[in-house]
């Protein structure tokens, strides 16, 4: 399966430069391990999709409901997060 997601301009930069190989994410979609999740990256200031993006492969998938830091009580509650151990996707011919 293929999922779109929006990071933060100084998320995807580690992710590009291969320094941060996993992701953090609300728990309001479904994945598993082999499955795609494309990251667009988002301007600091405005937000706005920049039109970079990379294709990371799901590689384990963790689901915690104990971090309050990011997310609202209430949506962790009901969502759960997700931490996701990623990598570049490598298409081969």
């Amino acid at each position: 399966m293929k999922i779109e997601k929006k990071v933060q301009h100084k998320y995807f930069k580690a992710i590009t430069e291969g320094k941060k190989r996993f992701e953090v994410r609300l728990a309001d979609f479904k994945c598993k391990p082999g499955d795609v999740i494309v990251l667009k990256e988002q301007d600091a200031k405005t937000n706005k999709i920049t039109g970079k993006k990379i294709d990371c492969e799901v590689l384990y998938k963790l689901n915690t409901k104990s971090v309050t830091k990011y997310y609202s009580k209430k949506d962790i509650d009901k969502y759960g997060l997700l931490i996701l151990g990623i990598r570049k996707h490598y298409k081969f011919k």
